[in-house]
């Protein structure tokens, strides 16, 4: 891209990859149509680099996360969102050509920053409620980021520029990171994924007792570092007149999730967050059972026996529950629906 004017950005990806791809033309795809004329393909253009060792896998480097060109934000010491996306995936012998889902994939999270202004960290997650290859016979249903192992932070002349690395794992995985903290999952994992390579035909990793055991260890001796969760079936219902009961609301698919959080936030002296799309939920540890209701959000002071308590009702099994020795409080696990692209029910849970 050098031949391009003013393409500095461009220019100073090109050179750390040149570090370690030295003269191996990449594959690279463009987008034909400008993200900003209208195209479908936010990020400018994806390269992708063959690998033979540790593993054979391809390596996607994204370019437009960052500015490329001339600098346009008010930032001075980041380079657009400071960061470009890395993905490294299993290549099998008989593939000479990186496989669509995984571009698609990488334009996807170009869609997703774009439009929410939500940026990635190392040592973030997210669910991607599905097979990150739609429609493959896999168990990588999310993804994990973390500092790609073999390119570091940049300078370039429109300010630093991170490379983060998007892995895939399993519901349990994501569960785990949740729980714990994902560095320390990865950390765990690291072995056992070379370079943290993507295989979309693993099996779960906690399966291995040693990875196991250390995530068991971490979660009970530090806590989790979720201190804010989305949930997307999220409600509160206040007192009827007259009435003493207040209702919770979680949906079957995160219910499990929020009761391992609360075990390992309140138990460890830290406030969870449950945010949804009407109401927030806040959680906070306490001598005494409280509950405060603001007009947008709710605040639930627990003792450590009531979080032990209300961590044990959630499960992933529909029903209403009373809250032992407090019946102020009711907990109500409902049913999630999952949906494919098309809006049609692909699993029931609960």
């Amino acid at each position: 891209m050098s031949e391009v004017e003013n393409a500095s950005g461009w220019d100073a990806i090109d050179a750390a990859l040149q570090n370690i791809y030295g003269d191996q033309e990449p594959k690279h795809y463009g987008t034909i149509i400008p993200y900003m004329l209208g195209g479908p393909d936010p990020l400018n253009g994806i390269s992708v680099y063959e690998v033979k060792e540790p593993v054979a896998h391809w390596h996607f480097v994204t370019y437009g996360f960052s500015e490329l060109y001339d600098k346009e934000s008010s930032d001075p010491d980041y380079s657009g969102y400071g960061f470009e996306l890395t993905f490294r995936l299993s290549k099998p012998d008989n593939e000479d050509e990186p496989p669509a889902w995984a571009l698609n994939l990488l334009q996807n999270m170009g869609r997703y920053v774009f439009g929410s202004g939500n940026i990635f960290r190392s040592g973030d997650y997210m669910d991607a409620n599905g097979p990150i290859c739609q429609g493959a016979d896999t168990l990588l249903t999310a993804l994990s980021f973390i500092a790609d192992p073999q390119l570091p932070e940049i300078e370039t002349p429109n300010g630093r520029v991170e490379f983060l690395q998007m892995i895939g794992i399993t519901q349990e995985e994501l569960l785990a990171m949740q729980v714990w903290n994902t560095l320390g999952v990865l950390s765990a994992i690291s072995e056992h994924i070379p370079l943290y390579t993507t295989n979309l035909l693993r099996d779960s990793l906690l399966s291995l007792p040693a990875v196991s055991e250390a995530v068991r260890i971490g979660s009970e001796t530090e806590g989790s570092n979720t201190g804010i969760l989305y949930v997307d079936q999220l409600s509160w219902n206040p007192s009827p007149a007259g009435g003493i009961s207040k209702t919770l609301t979680i949906g079957a698919k995160q219910a499990e999730v929020v009761g391992k959080l609360l075990r390992g936030r309140i138990l460890k002296k830290r406030n969870l967050t449950l945010s949804g799309p009407e109401t927030r939920i806040v959680f906070e540890p306490g001598e005494a059972r409280e509950v405060q209701e603001q007009e947008d959000s709710v605040t639930i002071k627990l003792d450590p026996a009531a979080a032990t308590a209300i961590a044990r009702l959630l499960t992933p099994v529909a029903g209403t529950f009373a809250v032992p020795a407090w019946p102020e409080l009711i907990v109500s696990i409902v049913p999630t629906h999952i949906k494919d692209s098309e809006g049609n029910i692909v699993e029931s849970i609960g």
